[in-house]
This record gives C-alpha cells, sequence and structure tokens, in this order.
C-alpha cells in the first residue's frame, strides 16, 4: 500500500520472499513509475499494479500479508478503519509509521490487534518504526510506555530504542530550559507540565530496558 516506485515487491519477489505481489498506489505518478521499474526487471509476470486508496482495490483473501509504508500514522490508521473488512482476511500486516506512532499502537491495541515483533533503524538522521501486526487482541494491560516506545522494543533493549531515548531527552530538557526562561503565565505553565511527564516516560522507559540488559 502507498508502494510509490514499486521497490518494496521488487525486493521480496527478487529475494524469493514471496511468489506473488500487488503493487498500489492511490496516485498514478507512482504508479506509472512502479510499472516502469517492474517492467526493467522483468517481473510483469508478478507483481501486479492497482490504482486503490488504501486497501479498498484488494479484494478479501487476496493477500497474506499487507505492508503499509512510508506514511504518517494517521494515515495509516485511516487506511486501516476504512479497510476493516478488506483486512480481516489477511493474515499479518507489517506497519511502518513515520509519525504518531504511539496513536497507532493505541489504535491497534483497542481494535483488536495485537504487535508481536518490532524493529527500528536509524538512517539519514531520521529513526524508522516498524511492526509485524497479527489478529487477536492482546491480553494484559499495558503501560503507557509500551504504547509511546514499543513493549517488544523495551524489553529487547534494543540499541535504536535507547539511541532515540537519548535524542528524546535531549530534546525535551532543552524545551524545558527554554520554558523555565519564559514568563510564567498558565500557558507556559501547562506547558512545562507536559514536557515533564514526557521526560518521566523517557526514564519510564529507560528503566524497563534496563530490567533486561544482558
Amino acid at each position: 500500500v502507498g508502494t510509490d516506485h514499486g521497490y518494496i515487491p521488487i525486493y521480496l519477489i527478487r529475494q524469493g520472499v514471496v511468489k506473488s505481489a500487488i503493487a498500489m498506489d492511490i496516485n498514478e505518478g507512482p504508479l506509472s513509475r512502479a510499472k516502469e521499474n517492474i517492467r526493467q526487471y522483468g517481473l510483469d509476470r508478478y507483481i501486479a499494479v492497482r490504482h486503490s486508496d488504501g486497501v479498498l482495490a484488494l479484494q478479501q483473501k487476496e493477500a497474506d500479508s499487507v505492508v503499509i509504508a512510508g506514511m504518517g500514522g494517521g494515515l495509516v490508521i485511516k487506511i486501516l478503519t476504512e479497510g476493516r473488512e478488506i483486512l480481516s482476511s489477511v493474515g499479518e500486516l507489517i506497519l511502518q509509521p513515520q509519525s504518531e506512532v504511539e496513536r497507532v499502537r493505541h489504535f491497534l491495541y483497542e481494535e483488536g490487534y495485537r504487535i508481536v515483533a518490532e524493529d527500528m533503524v536509524f538512517e539519514d538522521g531520521k529513526f524508522y518504526p516498524m511492526m509485524r501486526v497479527l489478529h487477536g487482541a492482546e491480553q494484559e494491560v499495558f503501560p503507557e510506555i509500551y504504547f509511546q516506545y514499543g513493549k517488544d522494543l523495551l524489553v529487547k533493549n534494543h540499541t535504536v530504542l535507547a539511541n532515540y531515548l537519548k535524542r528524546e531527552e535531549q530534546t525535551f530538557l532543552s524545551i524545558k530550559k527554554q520554558l523555565m526562561n519564559e514568563t510564567k503565565d498558565e500557558r507556559i505553565r501547562l506547558r512545562i507540565e507536559e514536557i515533564e511527564k514526557k521526560l518521566a516516560l523517557v526514564e519510564e522507559a529507560k528503566t524497563e530496558m534496563m530490567k533486561h540488559a544482558v
């Protein structure tokens, strides 16, 4: 979903990970580029190209796995919501929201999905979290740090997440320092409280990771 240049389905076919794929995008421009790239690799027989708003052009039981990557968390939630019926027959979702990741995790938890694996990479100055999602509600009550930073990443004591937490802490401390130097009106006071809550979550996440350090 949102295949853009079609690189993910091309890679998966060439690596033998999947036997066939459907490359979908809402915009005609990216679809044209995807078609050309697929043609150049001689994969026309294996990759179908389809104009689609989210997964609406997908048929039930047509796919085992759906990749939704490279877009904001709000759009990921919109696609999952509008395609709920179609996605009910899909075995797994691979999601890579580029913003509002905690909102996506909350949505999945509340909608009866469970995240079974997470990873995070750092490239060109940006952090990219990703997750494998299955149908079936979680049986435990999650603390907020699981939504903010990912249960699997915390339990794995993931190195990239540790670096992300360092950057978060530095950013929040810098903001708090600036706010402390401003005139203390109600708006500033509430903003400082908000930053302190975020710092407390970072500290809680660091403590959780230390529990699982080898």
